[in-house]
């Protein structure tokens, strides 16, 4: 099967293989594996479209932000800082972002999310993101055309989190993951349409410290999301890992008054099997067979690395950031990303602007990249709300 669209023949495979991902660069599959152990070899999963930073504030920072100070987009980094927010509070933010513009001009990511504080040890939370492939043209292999569909990917969060005491809290999210290769619509009696459920677990301490005689608050954040069942499409016998992911932080808040400055550091890793390298007979040569239980899979992929723990280290992403902070009105942030070349093999600048006025913040981020990079000029654009029920 084949797809035909308007575009440059460059962004139609690459929609092919956005479309297809799951099916053709699977880690579960040996076609087009690496025989080369110190060759680039990538990790793969279902819905990849779950490692999106949908949120500008967090994107402006290098996706930084697990230890971030909570907002009404905490539910898509770290729930349990949400049991930070002032007692009383409930609270709405949304964002969008035209996602690889440089190659489809309307695929994009949107990002729904609220809280509400239940009393000063309960918050409840809920948030919905939706991802669009655009619409694509199918052909078969004789181009005759089998229809226009809009490929789209949702996933819908419950959330709660636990204060236990002035300083740490818990939380965690259920989430239902819906993915539809196909629009909606069934190619060749295959639909393209997954379901999958999977829960977050996260965790959040801070601590109020002086450095250098200015008070500071120090604030560390860990967040284990995507642990869940297997996504498996219709038709298929397949099944394929969800992005299991660990994300694991600190921040620094330095000020007093109203002028802040805030340095974050982020440590992200996948806990999904590295794929294996096999010999030309596809047995497996190095490494560890990735057709196993989810269990199995996230506590395996700290130690499956066909290249040992060299390479496990290089499967560990890095994110920096900073924001300044002045009369709490005008936010300045920037940050960087770093993912080995052997791996994600994506590393890039980034920049953001937020305002704030009354209980109404807008936010924007920019991605800078340059070359072919895809997610170069990449911006996203987000606003949110809060009010108090004491007001």
């Amino acid at each position: 099967m084949k797809i035909r669209s308007t575009s440059t023949p460059t962004k139609k495979w690459v929609l092919l293989i956005l479309i297809f991902l799951h099916q053709i660069v699977s880690a579960q599959s040996i076609n087009g594996i690496q025989t080369d152990a110190s060759a680039r070899n990538n990790i793969y999963t279902a819905v990849p479209f779950l490692l999106i930073t949908p949120q500008p504030r967090s994107g402006a920072m290098g996706n930084a932000g697990v230890a971030l100070d909570p907002d009404a987009n905490s539910t898509v980094m770290n729930t349990s800082s949400l049991a930070f927010l002032p007692d009383g509070d409930f609270g709405i933010s949304c964002s969008y972002s035209p996602w690889l513009k440089q190659l489809a001009p309307d695929m994009s990511i949107s990002y729904l999310s609220g809280y509400y504080r239940v009393n000063q040890r309960n918050t409840i939370s809920a948030s919905l993101r939706y991802f669009s492939m655009g619409e694509v043209n199918f052909s078969d292999e004789n181009f005759q055309s089998l229809g226009v569909y809009s490929p789209n990917e949702a996933a819908f969060d419950l959330g709660y989190s636990l204060k236990l005491g002035p300083d740490f809290a818990l939380g965690g999210n259920i989430r239902y993951i819906s993915s539809n290769l196909f629009g909606g619509g069934t190619i060749n009696g295959n639909s393209g349409s997954g379901k999958a459920l999977a829960v977050d677990v996260s965790a959040f301490q801070r601590l109020d410290i002086m450095l250098a005689g200015t008070p500071a608050v120090l604030s560390f954040g860990l967040n284990l999301s995507n642990i869940g069942t297997k996504m498996t499409y219709r038709n298929t016998a397949q099944s394929y890992f969800l992005p299991a992911n660990m994300k694991l932080g600190s921040a620094l808040k330095i000020g007093e008054g109203q002028n802040k400055l805030t340095l974050l550091l982020d440590f992200n890793k996948l806990m999904v099997p590295t794929p294996p390298v096999y010999d030309s007979n596809g047995n497996i040569i190095k490494g560890r067979d990735p057709d196993r239980s989810v269990p199995s899979g996230i506590f395996g992929s700290f130690s499956d690395a066909p290249g040992g723990f060299s390479e496990e280290l290089k499967e560990v992403g890095i994110s920096t950031g900073a924001e300044m902070s002045f009369k709490e009105t005008l936010y300045i942030r920037a940050g960087y990303l770093y993912q080995h070349p052997e791996k994600a093999n994506t590393s890039y600048l980034t920049l953001g602007l937020g305002i704030h006025y009354s209980n109404l913040s807008l936010d924007f981020s920019y991605l800078v990249g340059s070359g072919y990079n895809p997610l170069r000029n990449t911006l996203r654009f987000g606003i949110q709300t809060r009010f108090s029920r004491f007001k």
